[in-house]
């Protein structure tokens, strides 16, 4: 491929024909995603839909540290409901536990937690009435 369109040669043909070798030789194929539908094609158009593709793909929240907390505290509930055991399950909820603690203790930046501990015995109390009933 070269790196300079040719004098002489339209912009447009120049490009085409480098995308029509490309294709010729098997490059698109390689590529991940090849042949599966383009994700969120529906969906309205969002000009930053790369920015958030990105912190997606690398693990950041948009939220400030109050809410993920908030978020992380309801998805360790849910985690504990759905844990294979009652260990598991209690491990899930003392982890999460304990970052509250450190949170409470040092709020973090952004809106107010408005979060407590789970009553780790409650919430397993609970766990096993709804497997058994």
């Amino acid at each position: 491929m070269t790196d300079r369109k040719p004098p002489g040669v339209s912009f447009e043909s120049w490009v085409d024909r480098q995308i029509r070798e490309a294709a010729e030789r098997g490059e698109f194929e390689r590529l991940p995603g090849y042949g599966k539908p383009l994700a969120a094609i529906d969906a309205p158009y969002d000009e930053l839909w790369w920015i958030r593709e990105k912190m997606h793909r690398e693990g950041f929240a948009a939220l400030p540290p109050s809410l993920a907390l908030r978020k992380e505290a309801e998805d360790a509930l849910e985690a504990a409901q759905a844990a294979p055991s009652e260990r598991r399950a209690r491990a899930i909820l003392t982890e999460i536990n304990e970052k509250i603690r450190t949170a409470l203790r040092r709020p973090p930046p952004g809106p107010p937690l408005r979060l407590t501990t789970f009553d780790v015995d409650a919430v397993l109390r609970t766990r096993r009435e709804r497997r058994t009933g």
